[in-house]
């Protein structure tokens, strides 16, 4: 089946509003893989994948299957999205689970008796960092294409961009939030101990680094209770 390129181009327009329209790192997630679903043809889930280390973080699933065969992965130590996560392989397709993946022969294996008939996987990636990695999961055997490999391909341009600047928003935003915290629980400090803004501060590092707690989460602690415990 030919790819509706008028169409789709209207429906990655259509997507790259949403995506900066989200207002948190979450939303900008979900909604790259709800139109991972919605926009690439034969597309029935989609998730991204992330490697701490060995470990796996699934962000964004559409479907089960998705977090299935993450964590499949994830005890065998082997499987595409690894190797599109690790940069080894930026875009692959697999076309039909149905035949023997040499590359990844237990994985291969039980993804097929998990469901999979088919899958592609897209490297999240800007020109500063690496993000992980967009797959796309069909049922069905023999359904991703060449022009859906451009498709989702399309797709994870846009959202590395979106996810990136989500993410640095989300930072942003996160700064802002600790250093207000921060301030406030300094101003409780010197009001109640009679100190001056550095010795307030001092006390806030101190206490953290005596408690190994992060220092907003001391500071948090004395605006919640107006004081240190």
């Amino acid at each position: 089946m030919c790819m509706d390129w008028e169409s789709f181009a209207e429906q990655l327009a259509v997507m790259a509003r949403d995506l900066l329209a989200q207002d948190s790192v979450d939303g900008t997630l979900e909604r790259i893989t709800e139109c991972a679903v919605e926009i690439v043809e034969g597309c029935d889930a989609a998730g991204i994948l992330v490697l701490h280390g060995k470990r796996v973080e699934t962000l964004a699933p559409t479907d089960g299957l998705v977090v299935r065969s993450d964590q499949l992965q994830e005890r065998t130590g082997e499987g595409p999205c690894f190797d599109a996560a690790l940069r080894s392989e930026p875009v692959y397709r697999i076309k039909d689970f149905s035949e023997p993946q040499e590359r990844w022969p237990e994985f291969g294996s039980r993804a097929r008796e998990m469901g999979v008939g088919s899958m592609m996987g897209f490297l999240l990636y800007t020109r500063e960092e690496e993000l992980g990695s967009l797959n796309l999961y069909s049922r069905s055997a023999g359904v991703f294409t060449k022009g859906s490999e451009t498709a989702g391909w399309l797709l994870a341009s846009h959202a590395a961009v979106a996810f990136s600047s989500a993410r640095t928003a989300d930072q942003l935003q996160q700064a802002l939030s600790t250093r207000h915290t921060i301030g406030e629980a300094m101003g409780i400090l010197m009001e109640r101990l009679k100190i001056s803004e550095d010795d307030a501060f001092s006390v806030l590092r101190r206490v953290s680094q005596e408690r190994n707690i992060k220092l907003r989460d001391i500071a948090r602690q004395v605006c919640e209770s107006g004081g240190i415990d």
